[in-house]
């Protein structure tokens, strides 16, 4: 029975197969948010911030969701 219910999680979420997958190998799960850096040129942080503060989003939210955006 507990096999049944496992099997139609990870039908109606093929996401979760793929974190267990990387778990599998790497012992990190693909949960969460990670701390990055990088080199972004001066106009495109100024009109970031200037975005955050209309929007009242932080900065790393408009990137994340930008790139999120992009590779679909």
């Amino acid at each position: 029975m507990q096999f049944a219910k496992i099997k139609k999680i990870m039908k109606e979420n093929p996401d979760v197969n793929e974190i267990f997958q990387h778990y599998d190998k790497t012992r990190e799960f693909l949960i969460g948010r990670k701390r990055i850096d990088i080199t972004l040129d001066k106009r495109i942080i100024k009109k970031l911030k200037e975005i955050s503060l209309k929007k009242r989003k932080p900065v790393s939210r408009i990137i994340e969701e930008a790139i999120k955006e992009k590779l679909k």
